[in-house]
């Protein structure tokens, strides 16, 4: 049987691990990584985070969010998955369009 201590632990080394590595990023690396290609992917992303959150009108309700380190460190990694994942499909989306507009350009051609 594992420890609960144990787990914190394992959790907060990994946390910092994470957190090292945000770090360690450069500005410009950053900057990329957090911005999506197509507005599409940016939809997508805004409507999970919205989702994992909440959305209760600003104008109407002061929202706050409080939460644990290990939960916070849990939704940056769901986060990051997702953007990982979408990305993906961005770039198979565009892979696609690339090879259907070639093969349009070849069927004209010939």
């Amino acid at each position: 049987m594992s420890n609960p201590s144990d787990r914190n632990s394992h959790s907060d080394e990994n946390f910092n691990i994470l957190w090292r590595y945000v770090q360690s990023l450069s500005p410009d690396t950053i900057d990329r990584l957090s911005k999506p290609a197509s507005t599409e992917v940016f939809q997508v992303m805004e409507r999970n985070i919205v989702g994992l959150l909440g959305n209760l009108p600003s104008d109407r309700f002061g929202v706050s969010i409080s939460t644990s380190r290990e939960n916070l460190g849990q939704l940056l990694a769901s986060a990051m998955i997702s953007g990982y994942f979408l990305r993906n499909a961005e770039q198979r989306l565009n892979m696609e369009r690339t090879l259907l507009q070639t093969q349009k350009t070849d069927d004209r051609d010939s």
